[in-house]
């Protein structure tokens, strides 16, 4: 049986380890860093380096990497060794406290949207002493923020940390004026991202190119069986999925990482894993870290874990619910409500700023979550709309709508949950129902932001959440500061329902997938509706935008910029690269395969008319189905790949985009939709691929 508390942070340089192995007055420099963010002197980075790599080694680590998060979305990491030579000819095991504070990796072939050329090669890591070293493969893992020669953040983890600062430095300005004196006092955010994947065998995953070179199945016929009996919801875990899971938990707790609680999610073969809270850039990295050890365990029991957003069409695609909430240093939760939240004036005060917030930068919030992937997720199979809206269940909508109105509120007690079975016991009900549907939901004392993709790194939308956040309450501290103290209440109550007031237009508690939910969002209210990923980027630039990154500094306009046209980059080579896949499943598998099978049938249909001397029907009618669908078929193929060929000649990357969008996918769900009514006629036995049948229940 593992011993959890015993393997739990043993591949951690944690701050235990760090109060056990350096000195009294390096500890302390080192707390302070990740308490306050002061800079460590060199001296103090070569004692840390010094200890960091003793225990390394003696945890059978022999190289060092500077462990970062470029604009791919995925972690990065370029190895050194540990070796020193000495004059005698052998090697000493050496790490200066330069190598542990500043690394020197090759920037030109990280997507930088014209930060760095080609020929401008160099970039640096700095070390992120607030994230704690790890080890990895035999390795010592830094994490790190990544910059270009010249200054600009060619990563996402260098922006999120400025916007941790800035809210924080933006809440502290609103807690001074609730009283707050603490000198050291300061906020951050905090976060619990829910992990949803899918587990298939691993030899029915090779046998399908375009989950090898896309990550879903651009074709599949939907199987007589998917989600519509809801009995794998939360449904005993299979022997073997089980396994992993086991094994999955315990590589992760010996990183340090906090994973809480597992279950099967909604579709056949997925699953979930949800974390403990930890600060929004531990968070992050954790992650990043999950993902990676998710795959890597998933081959040692003969499974691939998919992360892709919509790994099959026609059921639950999946995403990664951002639980996000606000704290003091000394552990005071923003977010809480309280018993009697309409008296809580703070609370409300935070409240208004996060419905100001996602009110104003809705855009934003939808752009955080833009892919190519997350486009086919959003709006279906429990996954929520496009357009951005806040659920705050009963209770605290009744508190805001008297605010508005101005009338008092009627004070309601717990409510007790009566189940209707006198052994179980009664319990208060909570006063927000969940709403699954609901883009952004207050769930107690935390807002569930639940549009990320599956495989997105929570980086961006943390950065957008942060900021716009903090972008509220500088503007309520920049008013109530000049108020006198005798008329704080006063303007207090006035400026939450003002607040409230104008942009109470976001709040909805009803369902999202409802059609007229969604007209009435766009008609009525004037929400946004960013469906795809071009529509999304569109926005990015607007004056708006730009306003809010420079005036905190969280991203420059050359950074604003790179983004843009990363994002774009990606979402049109993604397209492309399942286009061309499309194509060569197609020409090369699957006419080849109609083409046998209508040979057997024409077999059959000759030896049955020569031995009975009847008319074999129902050969001749499946030949003529399948002939015209082949034809079909390769019309499409020709119509696709000539779409490809179009796109490629226009070179506005915007354009190109929505080219895509219009014209390649659009070919490709024709494609499909002629290449799955060939499956479903197709004799199993001739086509090229293991069918949604068996990779949703080929797990056993």
């Amino acid at each position: 049986m593992t011993n959890v508390p015993e393997i739990f942070g043993t591949m951690v340089f944690n701050e235990q380890i760090m109060k056990a192995r350096l000195p009294k007055e390096t500890y302390k420099a080192m707390k302070k860093t990740i308490e306050e963010g002061l800079p460590l002197n060199i001296e103090i980075a070569n004692v840390v380096a010094n200890a960091m790599k003793d225990w390394a080694v003696e945890k059978g680590a022999t190289h060092f990497t500077h462990w970062f998060q470029p604009l791919t979305g995925i972690t990065a990491e370029k190895h050194d060794s540990f070796i020193c030579p000495t004059k005698e000819g052998s090697v000493i095991m050496e790490f200066s406290g330069k190598e542990l504070v500043q690394g020197e990796p090759d920037a030109s072939s990280f997507p930088s949207g014209g930060l760095r050329a080609t020929f401008e090669a160099r970039g640096y890591t700095a070390w992120d002493p607030t994230s704690f070293a790890f080890i990895k493969d035999n390795t010592l893992c830094i994490p790190t923020a990544f910059c270009s020669y010249s200054g600009e953040a060619l990563d996402k983890k260098t922006p999120l940390l400025r916007s941790m600062e800035v809210i924080s430095k933006q809440a502290v300005r609103i807690l001074r004026l609730f009283g707050n004196e603490d000198p050291h006092l300061t906020v951050k955010t905090t976060v619990g991202p829910e992990q949803e994947y899918f587990l298939i065998p691993v030899e029915l995953y090779n046998k399908r190119k375009d989950l090898i070179y896309t990550g879903r199945t651009l074709f599949g016929a939907k199987p007589p069986k998917g989600q519509e009996l809801e009995d794998h919801y939360f449904g005993a875990i299979k022997p073997r999925v089980s396994a992993y899971m086991k094994d999955l938990d315990e590589e992760l707790w010996k990183l340090g990482v906090l994973a809480k609680t597992k279950h099967n999610e909604v579709a056949p073969a997925q699953h979930e894993l949800a974390p403990i809270f930890t600060t929004t850039n531990i968070a992050t990295d954790h992650n990043q870290l999950m993902m990676e050890i998710m795959q890597k365990v998933a081959k040692k029991h003969g499974l691939v874990c998919l992360l892709h957003e919509k790994p099959f069409a026609g059921v639950n695609g999946s995403g990664k619910h951002n639980n996000w909430s606000i704290s003091t240093s000394t552990g005071v939760n923003l977010l809480e409500p309280g018993d009697t939240p309409s008296e809580n004036a703070q609370f409300l005060l935070f409240l208004a700023a996060v419905i100001r917030a996602v009110d104003v930068h809705q855009d934003l919030l939808r752009i955080s979550v833009a892919t190519a992937g997350n486009d086919h997720r959003l709006g279906a199979n429990e996954a929520p709309p496009a357009v951005v809206s806040m659920f705050l269940g009963d209770e605290l909508n009744e508190i805001i709508e008297s605010i508005v109105s101005g009338k008092s509120v009627h004070k309601k007690s717990k409510v007790q949950m009566e189940i209707g079975v006198d052994v179980l016991p009664k319990f208060p009900k909570d006063s927000t129902d969940r709403n699954r549907t609901s883009p952004f939901a207050f769930t107690g004392n935390k807002f569930e932001f639940r549009m990320l993709g599956s495989a997105n790194s929570i980086a961006c939308a943390n950065i957008m959440l942060n900021t716009a956040v903090a972008d509220s309450l500088c503007e309520f501290a920049d008013k109530l500061e000049k108020v006198k103290k005798k008329d704080f209440q006063t303007a207090l109550a006035k400026l939450i329902k003002e607040t409230i007031t104008a942009h109470k237009r976001i709040i909805f508690n009803g369902n999202g997938y409802d059609e007229h939910w969604i007209k009435e969002a766009v008609d009525d209210r004037g929400l946004l509706n960013l469906r795809s990923t071009p529509e999304a980027m569109d926005r990015f630039l607007d004056q708006k935008n730009k306003d809010v990154f420079l005036k905190f500094g969280v991203f420059s306009l050359a950074e604003m910029q790179s983004r843009h046209d990363i994002l774009l980059e990606n979402y049109s080579k993604t397209i492309n690269i399942e286009a061309l896949t499309m194509i060569d499943m197609a020409r090369k598998d699957i006419l080849p395969a109609i083409t046998s099978y209508i040979k057997e049938l024409s077999d059959t249909a000759v030896s049955v008319s020569n031995a009975a001397g009847v008319d074999a029907v129902f050969e001749k009618n499946l030949i003529t189905k399948l002939v015209k669908i082949q034809a079909s078929i390769s019309d499409k193929i020709n119509i696709l790949e000539n779409a490809v060929v179009s796109v490629h000649e226009i070179s506005d990357i915007s354009k190109q985009s929505y080219a895509y969008r219009d014209s390649v996918f659009v070919a490709m769900q024709d494609l499909r939709a002629s290449v799955d009514k060939a499956e479903s006629l197709c004799a199993a036995k001739y086509w090229p691929f293991p069918s949604y049948g068996e990779l949703l229940f080929g797990v056993r």
